[in-house]
């Protein structure tokens, strides 16, 4: 495997940066400044930390341009504060409208489709050609729990109704088929019709058309899809070989799992891929250190060798403060919090109260380029107040004069992305960080 030295990159100032993770192999780095290639290139490249000019407020098209950069936004049903996908685009743009999100995939609009790719997400419709491969294997060969209810007593009879109606001219939603039998269980509760229109959804039949206050409405795909979307189909090897280029380049720099974890493909699909991509030079080896100090092979895309060169010339530094979803994009590969921030990101939404470390929906605090703590907030939509139930700093963070000023700044923000007026504190670790930053508040 081809090893990328920064030398072919013209030696570039490796005099003044300490890499956290992305030093390059035959060169001599420095480990004593916070600036790390890696991490400057990969939240440049998930749009984190790009510098934008001042404007009244981010456009659909910025908006557009973010998620086309990122390949997907994940979208998320909890609601504690707002849903997971708002907070991606506020993450990296700060204050916007959320309707403006929503009309990118509305009828007037359609510049994005649901589908699922990392998960269910919002994706480019420039893209739609790339999930005709797994719609062709759910329809020859049913999951088993599909295949289950599609032979389940009436499943036949509901799924023709379902399909009469949406052939009639009609889009549907699941309240628009009435259900008077037995609950079915805790998780997973949907009515026969839930079950039908997310088959049809699921093998490309239909289509999210738009969602009215969350609701999915459904309709026919040939209503959906704008003439222009390209549905020449790829062979499985053709879309797992875009998404693990996809992924590469989203990512910034990782490593040769990672690439294909940003779309949640197996290690055993990917691998061979990588192996290719790296023979004809679209990814590109490197080796780099990780936060705990050891050197691992690493991959970069060829179009992020400049974002590359640009770190190692501090040309590219991180300089915002902001908080980011815990189904941001940037935890998605495996391990990846850990090997080049050294910060664990814990979801614990699903985790039993008395089990949970953190809270229920933390949000970690991005500092530059650092990971510096997290906070477990709750919307009080009545009263306009936003309650941090927990707010935590990591070991050996202390909280400074410049930290708290730039959460102090991102979390007025914040509050007004809310529509939210008043900050509680209930408990902060170290207690002296809430009170500062209600201080600065």
């Amino acid at each position: 495997m081809t090893v990328y030295p920064l030398s072919a990159l013209r030696a570039v100032a490796l005099r003044t940066q300490s890499l956290h993770s992305a030093n390059v192999a035959e060169s001599n780095l420095s480990r004593g400044s916070s600036s790390r290639l890696s991490s400057a290139v990969h939240l440049h490249r998930t749009q984190v930390q790009v510098s934008r000019p001042a404007v009244k407020g981010p456009t659909r098209d910025v908006l557009y341009e973010v998620i086309n950069q990122l390949g997907c936004v994940q979208i998320d049903t909890i609601n504690v504060i707002r849903r997971s996908h708002y907070l991606v685009l506020w993450s990296r743009l700060g204050r916007y409208d959320p309707s403006d999100l929503d009309a990118l995939s509305s009828p007037l609009e359609r510049h994005l489709f649901e589908g699922w790719q990392h998960a269910a997400s919002y994706i480019p419709l420039t893209e739609y050609l790339y999930q005709l491969p797994h719609q062709r294997r759910l329809r020859e060969y049913p999951a088993e729990m599909t295949n289950v209810w599609l032979n389940w007593p009436g499943s036949a009879e509901i799924l023709q109704s379902v399909r009469q109606r949406l052939h009639a001219g009609d889009s549907a939603t699941t309240p628009d088929f009435e259900y008077n039998g037995p609950k079915r269980g805790t998780w997973w509760d949907w009515k026969p019709a839930k079950y039908a229109l997310e088959y049809l959804y699921s093998i490309g039949e239909v289509m999210i058309a738009e969602r009215v206050k969350f609701q999915k409405v459904y309709d026919l795909t040939e209503r959906v899809l704008p003439k222009w979307v390209d549905t020449r189909e790829p062979t499985h090897e053709e879309r797992d070989r875009f998404w693990v280029a996809r992924g590469a380049k989203a990512l910034g720099v990782c490593t040769a799992r990672q690439a294909g974890d940003y779309t949640w493909m197996k290690v055993s699909r990917s691998k061979l891929h990588v192996e290719s991509l790296v023979k004809d030079g679209i990814l590109v080896s490197i080796q780099g250190q990780l936060a705990n100090g050891k050197t691992s092979g690493l991959l970069v895309h060829r179009d992020n060798l400049s974002l590359l060169q640009q770190a190692a010339d501090v040309s590219l530094r991180a300089q915002r403060t902001t908080f980011l979803s815990p189904f941001d994009s940037l935890f998605w590969a495996t391990r990846r919090d850990e090997m080049f921030w050294g910060f664990h990101q814990a979801l614990e939404a699903y985790v039993p109260a008395l089990k949970r470390v953190y809270g229920y929906f933390c949000l970690p605090i991005l500092h530059k380029d650092r990971l510096v703590g997290r906070f477990d907030p709750k919307l009080e939509r009545q009263n306009g107040t936003l309650r941090l139930k927990t707010l935590y700093l990591e070991p050996g963070v202390k909280p400074d004069e410049e930290l708290v000023a730039g959460v102090a700044d991102s979390m007025r923000d914040f509050l007004a992305f809310h529509d939210a007026k008043d900050l509680i504190i209930e408990r902060s670790q170290p207690v002296e960080f809430g009170k500062k930053l209600l201080a600065a508040m």
